[in-house]
């Protein structure tokens, strides 16, 4: 079972990937997680290089499309998903009944140094997500005060975080498992 994470976040320092590093080691026996970089690397959203995509469009296609499923990390940007992630998701819920996104298991979590836990960008891209055509799986996971339980190398300090994120992961993988066939129309 292969789950792809992608962090919302271009920052060196970011929360939301030191996240996905603790999920890494959370992961239940069988499930294999791996960080997907190349958020930073993507074009701005253009319906008319949709036929001839960029190599970094097609990177992500062809990375997120091998997935059997993908867990979401995401900052809030003033109140909601970060312009780059949502760009991405543009991105992969294109060409609409050929998407990678299409009946795609995916979870969403997030981390703000807030008291919010990025709460409203995880509702956000759960509804963004789900109109691109994903199978969104699970509950939110806010991680407030980032800055407090996640230390200066990027280990998460709180243990109950970490079994979240484990259910987390069994729940995504039990519904990849569990998944119909995707099928192009």
């Amino acid at each position: 079972m292969r789950i792809l994470a992608v962090s919302g976040s271009l920052r060196e320092g970011s929360f939301n990937t030191s996240l996905l590093r603790a999920a890494l080691e959370a992961a239940p026996e069988g499930v294999e997680l791996e960080i997907w970089e190349g958020l930073g690397e993507l074009p701005l959203y253009d319906e008319d290089l949709e036929d001839d995509a960029p190599e970094s469009v097609r990177r992500l296609r062809e990375d997120w499309a091998a997935a059997d499923a993908i867990l979401f990390s995401t900052p809030e940007y003033n109140g909601s998903v970060p312009g780059g992630l949502k760009n991405a998701v543009d991105w992969a819920s294109r060409p609409k009944l050929e998407a990678v996104l299409r009946n795609k298991p995916v979870a969403v979590v997030g981390a703000s140094t807030g008291q919010f836990g990025a709460l409203w960008a995880q509702q956000d891209l759960k509804r963004i997500l789900g109109i691109a055509g994903a199978r969104v799986v699970g509950t939110e996971i806010p991680v407030a005060r980032a800055d407090e339980r996640i230390d200066n190398e990027g280990r998460l300090l709180d243990g109950e975080v970490f079994e979240q994120l484990r259910l987390h992961l069994t729940t995504l993988a039990s519904e990849a498992v569990a998944a119909p066939e995707r099928v192009a129309a």
